[in-house]
């Protein structure tokens, strides 16, 4: 078989293994936007964040890129941080680690809790950001009992973490509608199609609004956690790009100068 013959036939294998691939591609979970007033400067989200972080998360999902004097940079004092922030037994200059030994987690949970230092950014792909992934997943939770724990979750299916806020949340289940769109002329064709979503079956201590802010600061505060110095970054590439084009201003003037004799 001459090469030309070989290139075409893998070619033509090829081309219904794309087409599946963008197929499977395409029905990816939609993901659910971060609340547009939750700002990466607001610091009093950031440390709402925080806190809510230290007391529903930190018990198994440490920050090892983090340390807790860090957290000066939210606009807490050290005795802040001490006071509401810090386990009794860690110092303010510690990294944000967990206790629980690796081994252990591993044995009680099938694997060990992933660390978060970095998750906001991990989870950035084309459906939307790392941030609309850990919102949407962090309110995606169901009860689904034959799952190990309990718990299920639509952005992550057969997860092996239990849902934690569920107190705060209350208790979601899927629940299957039919839905009827009309079309056509005089729209006498009906396209009848099961949509599953997520209803509350058992509210929580929190009202479903108070939850999605709760959950957007805590977000907010994973997004700050993935790159602490975003923000100076920001400020001085504003800086560096002022002073290329005030550069660039007496650089053009120069050559002028230089070259106006030249004919």
């Amino acid at each position: 078989m001459s090469y030309a013959k070989r290139c075409l036939l893998l070619l033509a294998l090829a081309v219904p293994a794309l087409a599946s691939f963008s197929s499977w591609a395409s029905e990816s979970v939609r993901l659910d936007r971060v609340p547009a007033d939750v700002k990466p400067n607001d610091t009093v989200s950031l440390q709402r964040g925080a806190h809510v972080y230290v007391n529903y998360c930190l018990g198994c999902h440490g920050l090892a890129y983090m340390r807790f004097n860090r957290l000066r940079d939210l606009g807490l004092s050290e005795q802040q941080i001490r006071d509401n922030l810090m386990p009794t037994e860690a110092k303010v200059g510690d990294l944000m680690k967990i206790a629980m030994d690796a081994k252990n987690a591993k044995d009680w949970f099938g694997a060990p809790p992933p660390d978060l230092s970095v998750i906001a950014r991990s989870r950035a792909s084309g459906d939307g950001s790392g941030a609309d992934w850990l919102y949407s997943y962090l309110r995606g939770f169901y009860r689904d009992p034959s799952r190990p724990t309990g718990w299920n979750n639509t952005v992550f299916a057969n997860v092996g973490m239990p849902h934690v806020l569920y107190q705060l949340q209350g208790v979601q289940v899927l629940k299957a509608e039919t839905v009827e769109r009309r079309f056509g002329p005089k729209e006498e064709e009906v396209d009848r199609r099961e949509v599953v979503r997520l209803v509350l079956e058992k509210p929580g201590t929190m009202a479903p609004a108070e939850y999605d802010r709760m959950i957007a600061d805590l977000v907010n505060f994973l997004v700050y956690v993935g790159e602490p110095s975003r923000g100076t970054r920001e400020t001085l590439g504003i800086y560096v790009l002022m002073f290329l084009g005030v550069l660039f201003v007496l650089a053009y003037l120069l050559k002028k100068e230089f070259w106006k004799d030249v004919h």
